[in-house]
């Protein structure tokens, strides 16, 4: 592994930038969109909005899902887009510009490596990748195939979240200590859902992909995917990966230098298998000094903190997602923007609540090539990814963590580094020399 991840990183930092043209002439960006039940849907319906771009192609493995959005297509565009069911018959086609990823995490890496293999340029949802191993290929394949990858952490396009970062890195809250993630996020029960027959119309080989073949439950297919190990990587990776880059990001910091992670299921009886309440911790050493990243995971009621709280009236419930940072001048508060409190008095201090357009950006950089324009590369998505991996390894294994960033390893626990990947079902093979 220490290997393997070596030579990858020497040939994406050794990667040159070069132009590519659009396969279409007059300039128009054609996008095919994968995985659009849920998520995929958001991605349609950014790119319809946009002047010169078609959604030229849907792929999706339940035909009646499909159909449906092909349907919508048509209906808001004029023009019918190519249905396909199979991901791999997309990539052939020559026309295809890029394809924009809203599959399971354990399909994001391979399906995105394929598309650069084909030279296309490719939009993946959070998390990037399934395990650490797949953090590394998916950087590498953007950078051998010299392709525009951006990563669906959308806060990254956040003018107000940028603004913040930049104020930070100016000293605005003085020497920031610690920086803390919150995803407090009402999940119900799932309950208990028997093995059944695969529905009509669900290619479920394809859905599976690298993953073991188990039976098919309800459980483990819409959605509900995210809390078995095979395919998810419970909230910490679902919601809260957009939560951990921006923790991250604001903090400063690449990797840290040690992780612990405790926590379980609580209150329920399911057949959920990753945790429903976590809280990890990361050390960090950041020029020289000392610094500490905290990440909160809760399933049901929980308080407010630093006044984050979704759209509701304190007391009346809803969901506490956000962040908040630390420093010796004052503390920063992270919910739709950002806003400060300075001083022993806590006076408030700058503030913006200025969004973003993170697909927006995306085709704006396909365009120009221009990868400095770029603000969600991947990366950035692959490094906090690591993150939510690290945690996840920490709290299985019941035990902190040493990690070093530039081996890529925990030094001296061989069990916790062999979890950095996993046994591929062919062909669904995410390959060591992308």
């Amino acid at each position: 592994m220490e290997r393997r991840h070596f030579l990858l990183s020497s040939v994406a930092a050794t990667s040159a930038v070069t132009s590519s043209a659009l396969a279409s002439a007059n300039g128009r960006i054609r996008v095919a969109c994968v995985g659009v039940r849920g998520r995929g849907r958001s991605h349609i319906d950014a790119y319809t909005k946009m002047p010169n771009v078609e959604v030229a192609a849907i792929c999706d493995i339940d035909e009646s899902v499909l159909n449906q959005r092909l349907r919508e297509v048509e209906s808001k565009t004029g023009k019918r887009p190519v249905g396909l069911t199979d991901f791999r018959k997309l990539l052939d086609d020559k026309s295809i510009d890029a394809v924009s990823i809203a599959t399971q995490n354990h399909n994001h890496t391979l399906q995105a490596v394929w598309a650069c293999q084909a030279g296309k340029d490719v939009y993946v949802e959070k998390p990037c990748s399934h395990n650490i191993f797949e953090a590394r290929q998916i950087v590498a394949a953007a950078h051998k195939y010299d392709r525009i990858v951006q990563h669906g952490t959308q806060s990254r396009s956040s003018a107000a979240l940028k603004e913040a970062a930049l104020k930070l890195r100016q000293g605005m809250l003085g020497d920031v200590y610690m920086s803390r993630g919150l995803c407090f996020k009402w999940r119900n029960t799932i309950g208990h859902k028997p093995e059944r027959p695969v529905p009509a119309g669900v290619h479920y080989d394809a859905w599976v992909g690298p993953a073991p073949m188990r039976p098919f439950t309800e459980n483990r297919f819409h959605y509900n995917w995210h809390w078995f190990w095979d395919y998810g990587n419970g909230d910490l990776g679902n919601q809260g990966i957009h939560q951990m880059d921006i923790a991250r990001w604001l903090l400063g910091g690449r990797y840290p230098v040690r992780v612990s992670a405790m926590g379980g299921k609580y209150m329920f009886d399911d057949d959920q298998e990753t945790p429903n309440t976590l809280v990890a911790t990361f050390d960090y050493v950041i020029d020289g000094k000392p610094r500490l990243l905290v990440f909160e995971v809760r399933h049901w009621i929980s308080n407010d903190e630093a006044g984050i709280r979704d759209g509701r009236a304190k007391g009346k419930g809803g969901n506490v997602i956000g962040n908040i940072v630390y420093g010796s001048k004052g503390y920063l508060v992270v919910s739709n923007g950002y806003e400060t409190f300075l001083g022993r008095e806590q006076e408030p201090g700058p503030s913006n609540h200025e969004g973003g357009d993170n697909f927006g950006n995306f085709i704006q950089v396909m365009r120009s090539r221009n990868r400095s324009e770029q603000n969600a590369p991947i990366e950035e998505g692959a490094d906090s990814t690591v993150l939510v991996h690290l945690a996840n390894i920490s709290y299985r294994l019941k035990r902190s963590l040493a990690f070093d960033g530039e081996k890529m390893v925990c030094p001296g626990d061989s069990e916790a580094t062999a979890m950095f990947t996993q046994n591929y079902r062919p062909p669904y093979v995410v390959p060591e020399n992308v």
